[in-house]
């Protein structure tokens, strides 16, 4: 029982770094490509700026989603009630 609970540990520490460093990896991506779209031709700018900011809302919405299935696993470990039963 024990095993289990310190490899679920393991695992949502692993699924929280990764959603970070996705998430990081991703932003970084996102303004640098809209730095240099915006430099190449500034009057669509604000039409670029609008659609960067959807794109990181849905960035930002897929590691909320990992921390939430880490969070299920710390709190609602579905693998101890098959060790207990």
């Amino acid at each position: 029982m024990e095993t289990v609970v310190a490899f679920t540990a393991i695992a949502v520490s692993i699924m929280i770094g990764l959603a970070a460093l996705g998430t990081a990896l991703g932003f970084g991506m996102l303004g640098g490509k809209f730095l240099e779209a915006a430099a190449r031709q500034p009057e669509l700018a604000p039409q670029l700026q609008v659609k960067m900011f959807i794109v990181a809302g849905l960035i930002d919405a897929i590691a909320m989603i990992g921390v939430a299935v880490a969070l299920l696993f710390t709190f609602a470990n579905p693998f101890l009630t098959q060790v207990a039963g």
